[in-house]
């Protein structure tokens, strides 16, 4: 038997770590290796508890959770950490933060529940799965340690031979940080435009745009509905909104809207792969981060189908292998590749056929 997740919940409310308490202990692969107030006490506690994932509320007296997180990473303290967050605005851009200092994931803390009951079930519903995703690499070593190694996806041969029109990227858990290391990699004057899809709710994409417009050459920021794509623009869907493009009377623009969720997702990347594979048959190169669950896979599917170029995020570098595997076990993915040789690839298969723009001259690049 595997042993369980041990999980440290680092709240200041008594209320919160009792939701948390009992939320961890309805699972039986989890259990709760201490509490903690304040990020002060948390960093007292590590090798007497010694925890698999970390808890951390964001707004604490005496050490909050920013600060918390920065002493975790300063001392080698490499736990996966989830962080509570509010769903507003200072909540969002502290949200963003987290995951820019080394956060891997964050739950937002049910807000108008209206009952302990249904607080305790929404973080349940929200949490649990995220524990054990993060905490998969865990459980995985020690199966492997049992010989019970992982198969080798199979690679898809796309064609070479046609030149990108879009690049359209799905990402989940851990994809902030993976954005913010693929996209600086894409010059000015990039000839495509690059359309994102980010699991993230409102406010906060807003603000993961513009973290990503301080590090990128290109300019990013939320899509908007009649939008034209236009090349050398980055557009990440809005939280809580589906993005698509279609072709209006030979221009191609954006489609914001709240359909259904896909795969318990909106924004899913599923919807915007197969509105790419209808706008631009087999001359989309998709590229899927990492992430939890399954979103992208289907879209994949479709564009595979069309022969188009899919890349996706390897196991040994994403936070979680859950989107990208997918795609790679089901041998859609012509390149299984490490995060930091992404963004470079993005630009090598896009360039092969067309030149980098830079002002009103054509510089032609050869792949490499």
């Amino acid at each position: 038997m595997h042993r369980k997740i041990r999980v440290l919940v680092v709240d200041d409310s008594v209320a919160m770590r009792r939701i948390l308490s009992e939320a961890i202990a309805s699972d039986a692969g989890l259990e709760v290796a201490g509490y903690a107030a304040n990020g002060q006490i948390a960093m007292a506690m590590f090798d007497q508890v010694s925890p698999d994932i970390v808890t951390l509320d964001i707004e604490m007296p005496v050490m909050d959770g920013l600060a918390t997180l920065k002493a975790m990473r300063a001392a080698r303290r490499l736990q996966p950490v989830i962080m509570f967050s509010t769903l507003t605005e200072r909540g969002a851009e502290a949200t963003i933060d987290s995951l820019a200092l080394g956060a891997s994931d964050y739950v937002a803390k049910p807000i108008n529940a209206g009952s302990f009951d249904v607080a305790r079930e929404r973080i349940r519903e929200a949490l649990i799965p995220k524990i054990k995703a993060l905490c998969g690499g865990v459980m995985r070593r020690e199966t492997e340690r049992h010989g019970l190694a992982a198969a080798q996806p199979l690679l898809r041969r796309a064609s070479q031979f046609t030149r990108i029109e879009a690049v359209v990227i799905a990402s989940s858990t851990g994809g902030p940080n993976a954005l913010a290391g693929i996209l600086p990699a894409i010059p000015a004057g990039f000839p495509v435009p690059v359309l994102v899809v980010q699991h993230m709710p409102p406010a906060f994409t807003r603000f993961l745009a513009q973290r990503l417009t301080s590090l990128c050459s290109l300019p990013v920021g939320e899509a908007v509905e009649g939008e034209v794509a236009t090349p050398g623009v980055i557009r990440v869907a809005p939280g809580d909104h589906h993005l698509a493009i279609a072709r209006e009377r030979g221009t191609v623009r954006l489609q914001i809207n709240q359909d259904p969720a896909e795969n318990s997702c909106r924004p899913s990347a599923d919807v915007l792969f197969r509105s790419a594979a209808q706008v631009y048959p087999n001359q989309v190169l998709a590229v899927v981060l990492t992430g939890m669950g399954q979103d992208g896979l289907r879209g994949c599917q479709v564009l595979a189908d069309q022969g188009a170029s899919i890349m996706v995020q390897d196991e040994a570098t994403s936070v979680v292998w859950g989107m990208p595997g997918f795609v790679a076990k089901a041998g859609l993915a012509d390149s299984v590749l490490p995060l930091s040789q992404i963004g470079d690839a993005i630009v090598r298969r896009v360039t092969t056929f067309r030149p980098l723009v830079i002002g009103s001259n054509h510089v032609p690049m050869v792949a490499r």
